[in-house]
């Protein structure tokens, strides 16, 4: 789980907003061009930086047009010093279902080194990767799709205490996460204060997450559905994910209030 920790808070946090019945909206929440920034902080020190973006692409899956998503992720200041990142992840969608036909893993993280091609076959169920091939029922993600898909989700009729499943596929297998629907809250960040839904998925304790460590997530409560803000315990201390930046958007976003200088 460690070496997943950047992206399960970027690319997974918008993941939780899915997980009930899946019934996806007609109108789609981006387009091509969207870029969305964000900075992890440990404490006040800036441990790591990401980008995520929308791009268009001449290739087709089964005949079909796709979008291609990217996100990256580096680490900075003392952090790229002590433990240099530099991942990269991909993953071609349908765009008119949003599902994943490719998907792609690029990780270089101190040592260690990664990488990773994942196809999705909907015609018979099936996901081939690099430590084979494995069978699947119902609709299964990776941690890219899932993040632009879950924006498209109807959760007009979700409540405040319910709980919600997610089938995502990770390396090794197709694994589940619940989350929890806490409500709704005005939370600041790096662009303002914002109108949001607040999430709480369940994490697995280990090296990184303590027994009772909280996971909260908080995604702007307006059409562009896009999450602005992450907190989560750790061992030691707590980790804060914040949007720095955002361009391309289908929807302008409406702040409560502006981040002034």
């Amino acid at each position: 789980m460690k070496k997943y920790f950047f992206v399960f808070i970027l690319a997974g946090c918008l993941q939780n907003i899915f997980a009930q019945e899946i019934k996806k909206n007609d109108d789609v929440a981006f387009k091509s061009g969207e870029k969305l920034s964000y900075k992890m902080k440990y404490g006040i020190f800036t441990a790591a930086e990401a980008d995520i973006r929308v791009e268009d692409t001449e290739l087709k899956f089964n005949g079909k047009s796709v979008y291609h998503i990217i996100a990256e992720g580096k680490t900075a200041g003392t952090f790229d010093v002590f433990y240099k990142v530099r991942n990269r992840y991909e993953s071609y969608v349908d765009q008119a279902t949003l599902m994943p036909y490719f998907y792609a893993e690029n990780r270089r993280e101190s040592n260690y080194k990664h990488s990773d091609n994942v196809t999705f076959n909907h015609d018979n169920n099936t996901i081939k990767a690099g430590k084979g091939v494995f069978p699947f029922t119902g609709d299964v993600f990776d941690f890219v799709s899932a993040y632009y898909f879950a924006r498209c989700i109807d959760i007009s009729k979700i409540h405040v205490g319910e709980k919600l499943d997610l089938q995502y596929f990770l390396e090794d297998g197709i694994h589940t996460l619940s989350i929890t629907y806490i409500g709704k809250e005005k939370i600041k960040c790096s662009m303002g204060t914002f109108n949001c839904l607040k999430f709480n998925p369940t994490i697995i304790p280990g090296r990184i997450f303590r027994k009772d460590s909280k996971l909260y997530l908080w995604i702007t409560d307006d059409n562009n559905r896009i999450p602005v803000k992450a907190h989560v315990e750790v061992v030691v201390g707590s980790l804060t994910m914040d949007l720095t930046a955002a361009s391309g958007l289908k929807y302008a976003l409406n702040p409560v209030s502006k981040e002034t200088d």
